[in-house]
């Protein structure tokens, strides 16, 4: 009998412009499908910004996982999550390299690709991408009201990770809910 997996949710975040001067910030929520955090983090990296950051806080966040885990992670990087849903098989098998314009060049952030690739050797990990639009980060601010602050990116984080998070602890309950198909009837149904 195999023993089943613990499915926790994992959000990343990077906060900072990206420019040298900043100090950019990397962040990671974990969570179990019952709504309990299991861990969270973050910290400050000077001198790294945009996909580094944001494959630094996944990889704190698989790395904090103390078992053999089925991850869904949350990410706002669309090339975060094109990489792990197209290319990093593809890399792998290339020497963790790609053809860019007939010359094959290693691949960027490669080093944290390959620590990722590790931690699915443990894990097993489905992507989601979510955004936040400008538009709904903050209420609209009118002229004849009183200003009004906007959240911090921390706030608006938290409360998209916890709709995700119901979202998915729902659709998880409902598949807990219903019977199963075994294996014999889904093959003699082909």
């Amino acid at each position: 009998m195999v023993a089943k997996q613990p499915h926790f949710l994992l959000f990343s975040q990077v906060q900072g412009s990206g420019e040298p001067a900043d100090d950019c910030r990397w962040h990671f929520l974990l969570e179990s499908l019952t709504g309990e955090t299991v861990v969270e983090a973050a910290d400050e990296e000077p001198g790294m910004h945009g996909e580094r950051l944001e494959l630094l806080a996944i990889i704190r966040g698989l790395e904090a996982l103390d078992q053999p885990s089925r991850v869904t992670l949350v990410t706002a990087s669309r090339q975060v999550s094109r990489g792990f849903r197209f290319g990093l098989s593809e890399w792998r098998n290339n020497n963790w390299q790609w053809e860019s314009y007939g010359r094959r060049v290693p691949v960027k952030n490669f080093d944290l690709w390959q620590r990722i690739d590790r931690a699915l050797k443990f894990h097993r990990v489905e992507c989601r991408t979510w955004r936040i639009d400008a538009a709904h980060a903050a209420p609209a601010k009118k002229p004849e009201c009183e200003p009004v602050e906007e959240p911090q990116v921390s706030d608006r984080f938290a409360q998209v990770a916890q709709g995700v998070a119901r979202g998915a602890r729902a659709i998880w309950s409902s598949w807990q809910s219903s019977e199963p198909e075994s294996l014999e009837a889904s093959s003699s149904a082909r």
